[in-house]
Protein backbone atom coordinates (compact mmCIF):
# COMPACT_ATOMS: atom_id res chain seq x y z
CA UNK A 1 0.00 0.00 0.00
CA UNK A 2 2.92 2.10 -0.58
CA UNK A 3 2.59 5.66 -2.56
CA UNK A 4 4.63 7.87 -4.44
CA UNK A 5 3.39 11.39 -5.37
CA UNK A 6 1.08 11.04 -8.41
CA UNK A 7 0.45 13.38 -11.11
CA UNK A 8 -3.10 15.79 -10.82
CA UNK A 9 -6.09 13.01 -11.73
CA UNK A 10 -8.72 13.35 -14.84
CA UNK A 11 -12.18 13.32 -13.54
CA UNK A 12 -13.64 10.28 -14.42
CA UNK A 13 -17.70 10.36 -14.62
CA UNK A 14 -18.48 6.77 -15.75
CA UNK A 15 -17.22 5.06 -12.21
CA UNK A 16 -20.37 4.11 -9.98
CA UNK A 17 -19.66 3.22 -6.49
CA UNK A 18 -20.93 -0.59 -5.44
CA UNK A 19 -22.54 -1.96 -2.50
CA UNK A 20 -18.72 -2.69 -1.31
CA UNK A 21 -17.92 1.16 -1.99
CA UNK A 22 -21.09 2.44 -0.15
CA UNK A 23 -19.51 0.64 2.70
CA UNK A 24 -16.21 2.70 2.68
CA UNK A 25 -18.65 5.50 1.98
CA UNK A 26 -20.67 5.25 5.61
CA UNK A 27 -17.87 3.97 7.16
CA UNK A 28 -15.61 7.46 6.70
CA UNK A 29 -19.02 9.15 6.72
CA UNK A 30 -19.26 7.46 10.65
CA UNK A 31 -15.34 8.09 11.82
CA UNK A 32 -13.54 10.33 9.50
CA UNK A 33 -10.88 9.96 7.05
CA UNK A 34 -9.61 6.44 6.81
CA UNK A 35 -6.45 5.21 5.32
CA UNK A 36 -6.96 2.29 2.53
CA UNK A 37 -5.51 0.13 5.23
CA UNK A 38 -8.27 -0.16 7.05
CA UNK A 39 -10.90 0.87 4.35
CA UNK A 40 -9.42 -2.83 2.94
CA UNK A 41 -9.85 -4.12 6.55
CA UNK A 42 -13.37 -3.09 7.05
CA UNK A 43 -14.78 -4.96 3.82
CA UNK A 44 -12.36 -7.57 3.71
CA UNK A 45 -15.06 -10.00 5.17
CA UNK A 46 -16.36 -9.81 1.48
CA UNK A 47 -13.65 -9.00 -0.95
CA UNK A 48 -9.90 -10.10 0.09
CA UNK A 49 -8.17 -8.85 -2.69
CA UNK A 50 -6.21 -5.59 -1.35
CA UNK A 51 -4.85 -4.60 -4.82
CA UNK A 52 -8.28 -4.44 -6.44
CA UNK A 53 -9.41 -2.19 -3.38
CA UNK A 54 -6.81 0.19 -4.26
CA UNK A 55 -7.36 -0.05 -7.77
CA UNK A 56 -11.32 1.24 -6.74
CA UNK A 57 -9.88 3.58 -4.06
CA UNK A 58 -8.19 5.32 -6.99
CA UNK A 59 -11.08 5.10 -9.70
CA UNK A 60 -13.34 6.87 -6.57
CA UNK A 61 -10.75 9.24 -6.26
CA UNK A 62 -10.55 9.85 -10.86
CA UNK A 63 -14.56 9.98 -10.31
CA UNK A 64 -14.75 12.73 -7.41
CA UNK A 65 -16.47 10.79 -5.13
CA UNK A 66 -13.05 10.63 -2.87
CA UNK A 67 -10.43 13.07 -1.63
CA UNK A 68 -6.73 12.83 -0.44
CA UNK A 69 -6.63 15.37 2.25
CA UNK A 70 -3.16 17.80 1.82
CA UNK A 71 -2.74 17.44 5.82
CA UNK A 72 -1.04 13.92 5.40
CA UNK A 73 1.76 14.47 3.76
CA UNK A 74 2.74 16.86 6.61
CA UNK A 75 5.03 13.79 8.36
CA UNK A 76 8.30 12.42 7.54
CA UNK A 77 8.32 9.29 4.89
CA UNK A 78 4.65 10.23 3.81
CA UNK A 79 5.13 8.43 0.46
CA UNK A 80 5.62 5.08 2.38
CA UNK A 81 2.21 5.20 3.95
CA UNK A 82 -1.31 4.34 2.44
CA UNK A 83 -3.12 6.77 1.18
CA UNK A 84 -5.62 8.86 3.43
CA UNK A 85 -8.85 9.11 1.98
CA UNK A 86 -12.31 11.39 2.89
CA UNK A 87 -15.12 12.39 1.22
CA UNK A 88 -15.83 15.03 -1.03
CA UNK A 89 -19.72 16.72 -1.17
CA UNK A 90 -20.47 14.47 -4.20
CA UNK A 91 -19.19 11.05 -2.30
CA UNK A 92 -21.86 12.44 0.66
CA UNK A 93 -24.21 13.42 -1.76
CA UNK A 94 -23.99 9.49 -3.11
CA UNK A 95 -24.12 8.70 0.77
CA UNK A 96 -26.71 10.76 1.37
CA UNK A 97 -29.86 8.42 -1.31
CA UNK A 98 -29.02 5.70 0.97
CA UNK A 99 -28.55 6.51 4.44
CA UNK A 100 -28.82 9.26 6.96
CA UNK A 101 -25.63 10.94 7.45
CA UNK A 102 -23.35 10.53 10.50
CA UNK A 103 -20.62 13.28 10.03
CA UNK A 104 -21.93 15.20 12.75
CA UNK A 105 -20.39 12.33 15.33
CA UNK A 106 -16.75 12.52 13.08
CA UNK A 107 -14.01 14.48 15.73
CA UNK A 108 -13.34 17.89 14.99
CA UNK A 109 -10.24 20.20 15.17
CA UNK A 110 -6.70 19.46 14.22
CA UNK A 111 -6.20 17.27 11.57
CA UNK A 112 -3.73 14.71 12.49
CA UNK A 113 -5.66 14.40 15.79
CA UNK A 114 -8.55 13.64 14.33
CA UNK A 115 -7.18 11.55 12.05
CA UNK A 116 -5.75 9.29 14.57
CA UNK A 117 -9.53 9.56 16.86
CA UNK A 118 -11.26 8.26 13.42
CA UNK A 119 -8.40 5.31 12.72
CA UNK A 120 -9.01 4.06 16.57
CA UNK A 121 -12.97 4.47 16.79
CA UNK A 122 -12.46 2.39 13.12
CA UNK A 123 -10.43 0.30 14.05
CA UNK A 124 -12.96 -1.10 17.14
CA UNK A 125 -15.39 -1.52 15.15
CA UNK A 126 -14.47 -3.39 12.70
CA UNK A 127 -13.17 -5.71 15.23
CA UNK A 128 -16.22 -5.71 17.04
CA UNK A 129 -18.18 -6.95 13.70
CA UNK A 130 -15.89 -9.34 13.18
CA UNK A 131 -16.45 -10.51 16.26
CA UNK A 132 -20.30 -10.87 15.99
CA UNK A 133 -20.90 -7.88 18.18
CA UNK A 134 -23.10 -4.43 17.75
CA UNK A 135 -21.42 -1.64 17.50
CA UNK A 136 -23.05 1.95 18.19
CA UNK A 137 -21.93 5.09 17.10
CA UNK A 138 -21.75 8.92 18.57
CA UNK A 139 -24.37 9.43 16.54
CA UNK A 140 -27.42 6.81 17.44
CA UNK A 141 -26.42 7.66 21.41
CA UNK A 142 -26.35 11.65 20.82
CA UNK A 143 -29.89 11.30 19.30
CA UNK A 144 -31.30 9.60 22.26
CA UNK A 145 -31.86 12.94 24.24
CA UNK A 146 -30.67 15.18 20.80
CA UNK A 147 -27.66 16.34 23.20
CA UNK A 148 -24.17 17.19 21.90
CA UNK A 149 -20.85 15.28 23.04
CA UNK A 150 -19.67 17.94 25.66
CA UNK A 151 -20.92 16.82 29.58
CA UNK A 152 -21.55 19.37 31.97
CA UNK A 153 -19.06 19.37 34.78
CA UNK A 154 -19.03 22.19 37.35
CA UNK A 155 -19.03 25.07 34.90
CA UNK A 156 -17.11 23.69 32.20
CA UNK A 157 -17.98 20.66 29.85
CA UNK A 158 -15.73 17.38 29.67
CA UNK A 159 -15.79 16.63 25.50
CA UNK A 160 -14.46 13.27 24.85
CA UNK A 161 -12.57 12.63 21.32
CA UNK A 162 -15.04 10.08 20.74
CA UNK A 163 -17.88 7.97 22.07
CA UNK A 164 -19.42 4.52 21.18
CA UNK A 165 -20.93 1.73 22.92
CA UNK A 166 -20.63 -2.17 21.94
CA UNK A 167 -23.66 -4.78 22.37
CA UNK A 168 -21.47 -7.70 24.47
CA UNK A 169 -23.39 -10.96 24.81
CA UNK A 170 -23.63 -9.95 29.00
CA UNK A 171 -25.35 -6.52 28.21
CA UNK A 172 -24.22 -3.00 26.57
CA UNK A 173 -20.96 -1.11 27.65
CA UNK A 174 -19.85 2.64 26.27
CA UNK A 175 -16.59 4.13 26.23
CA UNK A 176 -15.12 7.22 25.70
CA UNK A 177 -11.91 7.34 23.50
CA UNK A 178 -8.76 10.39 24.40
CA UNK A 179 -6.32 10.06 21.85
CA UNK A 180 -2.98 12.14 23.69
CA UNK A 181 -0.28 12.73 21.27
CA UNK A 182 1.72 14.64 23.95
CA UNK A 183 0.71 18.32 23.07
CA UNK A 184 0.18 19.01 26.57
CA UNK A 185 1.30 19.12 30.30
CA UNK A 186 0.91 15.75 32.55
CA UNK A 187 0.33 18.01 35.31
CA UNK A 188 -0.35 22.11 35.54
CA UNK A 189 -0.77 24.16 38.18
CA UNK A 190 -2.01 27.46 36.01
CA UNK A 191 -5.87 27.10 34.40
CA UNK A 192 -4.93 24.91 31.67
CA UNK A 193 -5.84 21.68 30.20
CA UNK A 194 -3.50 19.04 31.43
CA UNK A 195 -3.47 14.75 31.66
CA UNK A 196 -4.15 15.32 35.04
CA UNK A 197 -6.76 17.74 35.11
CA UNK A 198 -9.03 15.80 32.08
CA UNK A 199 -8.55 12.77 34.63
CA UNK A 200 -9.86 14.08 37.48
CA UNK A 201 -12.74 15.58 35.06
CA UNK A 202 -13.41 12.10 34.11
CA UNK A 203 -13.28 10.46 37.52
CA UNK A 204 -15.95 13.02 39.08
CA UNK A 205 -18.73 12.32 36.20
CA UNK A 206 -17.99 9.03 36.24
CA UNK A 207 -18.54 8.70 39.84
CA UNK A 208 -21.48 10.53 40.28
CA UNK A 209 -22.70 9.20 36.63
CA UNK A 210 -23.20 12.56 35.25
CA UNK A 211 -22.70 10.58 31.47
CA UNK A 212 -26.17 8.35 32.12
CA UNK A 213 -28.08 11.94 32.88
CA UNK A 214 -26.55 13.85 29.94
CA UNK A 215 -26.38 10.58 27.01
CA UNK A 216 -29.52 8.85 28.38
CA UNK A 217 -26.97 5.89 29.11
CA UNK A 218 -28.86 2.76 31.58
CA UNK A 219 -24.59 1.28 30.44
CA UNK A 220 -21.59 1.94 32.61
CA UNK A 221 -18.83 4.43 30.88
CA UNK A 222 -14.98 3.06 30.44
CA UNK A 223 -12.87 5.41 29.31
CA UNK A 224 -10.20 4.39 27.01
CA UNK A 225 -6.83 6.46 26.51
CA UNK A 226 -4.72 6.09 23.78
CA UNK A 227 -0.96 7.16 23.99
CA UNK A 228 1.39 7.72 21.35
CA UNK A 229 4.22 7.64 23.71
CA UNK A 230 5.37 4.83 26.48
CA UNK A 231 6.21 7.51 28.61
CA UNK A 232 3.40 9.02 28.63
CA UNK A 233 1.16 6.38 28.92
CA UNK A 234 3.09 5.46 32.51
CA UNK A 235 2.62 8.67 33.79
CA UNK A 236 -0.83 8.20 33.15
CA UNK A 237 -0.82 5.60 34.94
CA UNK A 238 0.64 7.09 38.13
CA UNK A 239 -2.89 9.71 38.30
CA UNK A 240 -4.93 6.94 38.77
CA UNK A 241 -6.00 4.85 41.47
CA UNK A 242 -4.32 1.17 41.73
CA UNK A 243 -6.09 -1.38 39.69
CA UNK A 244 -9.13 1.47 38.72
CA UNK A 245 -10.97 -0.62 35.97
CA UNK A 246 -13.17 2.52 34.67
CA UNK A 247 -10.00 3.46 32.34
CA UNK A 248 -7.78 1.60 29.83
CA UNK A 249 -4.82 2.42 28.44
CA UNK A 250 -3.12 1.26 25.11
CA UNK A 251 0.60 2.38 23.55
CA UNK A 252 0.52 3.11 20.07
CA UNK A 253 3.87 4.17 19.22
CA UNK A 254 3.84 5.51 15.42
CA UNK A 255 3.40 8.60 14.06
CA UNK A 256 0.74 7.58 11.84
CA UNK A 257 -2.28 4.88 12.70
CA UNK A 258 -1.65 1.51 11.05
CA UNK A 259 -3.91 -1.34 11.79
CA UNK A 260 -1.52 -3.73 13.40
CA UNK A 261 -0.39 -0.78 16.18
CA UNK A 262 -4.25 -0.94 17.40
CA UNK A 263 -4.33 -4.12 17.97
CA UNK A 264 -3.86 -3.66 21.80
CA UNK A 265 -7.59 -1.14 21.21
CA UNK A 266 -9.20 -3.96 20.53
CA UNK A 267 -7.72 -6.19 22.99
CA UNK A 268 -8.43 -3.91 25.80
CA UNK A 269 -12.12 -4.35 24.53
CA UNK A 270 -12.43 -8.01 24.05
CA UNK A 271 -12.86 -7.86 20.44
CA UNK A 272 -9.61 -9.51 18.88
Amino acid sequence: MKHTRSSPIRLKFDVQPTARELRWFAHIDRHGPQSSEFLYECTRDTHRCRDTALRRLQALREAGYLRLPPQQRQIAKADFNPYVYDLTRLGWDILAGHKNLEKHGRPTGHWWHGYWVSSVSSAIEIGAVRAGLTFIPAAQILAIKGVELGIPLSGSKVIPDQLFAIKYPDGYRAFALEVDRGTEPVRSTAARKSLQRSVAQYQQLLHEKLYQSHFGLKSKLRVLWVFQNAQRGKQFGGLLCQDDQRFAAIVASRPEPRWRNLQNARLQLGIE
